[in-house]
């Protein structure tokens, strides 16, 4: 069996590897005569302080290279394949995929469902389970790869079967169990679907994966995502700002027995709940270190905290005599989606009270192109930008959120380029970075974008 071919795709300068005279475009065939399956097993076998490389030249020719180093050097290799094998494929046909919702003549991309537990590991991405072998589970235990982020949607065996139209979907709660043995750590979460697994079902769940204390360390409940899209598909309902109390209120009712029981709140409500219901952000303390930032769950907290205090400290600067990198006055506008909308309103009157010279425009896009129960920034399009600030004022620039862009890229969801953005508006366009520190240098013009 032909073995597999793993192709160097950069070396390090003065690394171990450039040393050896390894090169782009070699291949690396083996490590210890043992195959390389993906990346886990690359960073186990080179772990040891003496081992032995098969490497193929781009000629043919075959290196046995015998390498002493230091135990855990990095041999100083990038591969073109981050993961060093395929990306593994989404097999379930959940009731509530967005990707099923998403409209044709999109990027390719865009459509591929990953379910890949070393994905989950390596990037964050959450996984099922169903698509992972006794084999996966294994080599998990084995390089004690963790946390992996679980989306367990229902800890109710036949109804996880119904939601990911899987008939192994059940069963795949037992490879919890073994991770659970293994001490693997992990992250939950539930994505919420009105009438099918809220309420006494969600309580249900909720009790079922504290017995995962403390190797599940969170869990995040999230409101199922609906697009305009459809059409076929099965018939889920919104949820209305009284869907959103209840929710609420019973996970703070578990919140405070976990609390209590562990010293942790375990449970979280992401923030689009507290926004539907009207109701406050919890204070930071609720949010056990921001666990679960990545899915929603305390990010507006967290810009309104990190907000709060890079305003204090300008505030202190221009008392001490500092003054902000402009002169009289500055006109700007910031464009976002309905969720954090009233937020950045209210901060950047904030910082009109405290810089008089400062006038801010912030305008809430509507996301006319996936639908308007999408209130997120990150599924934000270009066209809708540029179709809904086109007659506005901008002033001398437009600031927009990083995750309207794809990562890496300068490039929207609608395959829309900042510079297409920019040409439609007749303004300059600069994207903020993450944190409530950066909005606030953003604001004044200084290290703003990215």
């Amino acid at each position: 069996m032909k073995k597999k071919e793993h192709i160097v795709k950069t070396v390090k300068p003065g690394s171990i590897a450039e040393e050896l005279e390894i090169a782009p475009g070699d291949k690396v065939l083996a490590i210890d005569n043992t195959e390389i399956e993906d990346i886990f097993d690359y960073q186990f076998l080179t772990q040891d302080t003496y081992i032995e490389m098969l490497v193929e030249k781009p000629d043919g020719e075959q290196w046995l290279l015998e390498i002493d180093k230091e135990f855990d050097e990095d041999m100083g290799i990038e591969f073109e394949n981050g993961l060093m094998d395929e990306y593994r494929h989404c097999h379930n046909k959940c009731i509530f995929c967005f990707i099923d919702q998403m409209p044709k003549g999109m990027r390719d991309t865009l459509y591929f469902k990953d379910d890949d537990s070393r994905l989950s590991f390596l990037q964050g991405n959450y996984v099922t389970l169903t698509n992972m072998s006794d084999h996966d589970i294994d080599r998990i235990c084995r390089y004690h790869l963790s946390p992996i982020n679980i989306s367990f949607q229902t800890m109710n065996p036949e109804l996880r079967c119904k939601m990911l139209n899987n008939r192994f979907a059940g069963d795949a709660l037992k490879k919890v169990d073994i991770l659970n043995a293994a001490g693997i750590r992990m992250n939950g979460q539930i994505v919420l679907c009105k009438g099918v697994n809220d309420g006494k079902e969600l309580e249900y769940s909720i009790q079922k994966l504290m017995e995962y204390l403390p190797n599940v360390e969170s869990v995040s409940v999230v409101p199922v995502g609906l697009s305009r899209y459809r059409d076929g598909l099965y018939p889920l309902e919104p949820f209305n700002a009284q869907d959103a109390g209840e929710v609420i209120d019973l996970i703070e009712k578990y919140q405070k027995i976990c609390m209590e029981k562990y010293g942790t709140h375990f449970i979280q409500a992401s923030d689009e709940w507290y926004i539907l219901a009207g109701r406050e952000v919890p204070e930071e303390e609720r949010y056990d270190g921001y666990l679960q930032l990545e899915n929603g769950v305390g990010m507006i907290r967290l810009l309104l905290d990190e907000f709060h205090d890079g305003l204090k400290r300008r505030t202190a600067e221009k008392e001490a005599g500092k003054k902000p990198s402009w002169e009289g006055t500055r006109e700007i506008s910031l464009a976002t989606g309905r969720l954090a909308f009233p937020y950045l309103k209210k901060m950047s009157e904030e910082m009109m009270s405290e810089y008089p010279g400062l006038q801010i425009h912030v305008y809430e896009v509507i996301n006319e192109f996936f639908g308007e129960l999408i209130t997120v920034s990150g599924l934000l399009t270009g066209q809708d930008i540029v179709k809904q600030l086109k007659d506005k004022n901008l002033g001398e620039a437009l600031y927009l959120p990083r995750n309207v862009l794809r990562s890496g890229a300068d490039l929207f969801l609608d395959d829309y380029t900042l510079a297409d953005v920019e040409g439609a508006l007749q303004v300059p366009v600069n994207i903020v970075k993450s944190s409530g520190y950066d909005l606030v240098d953003a604001l004044l013009g200084e290290d703003a974008s990215e």
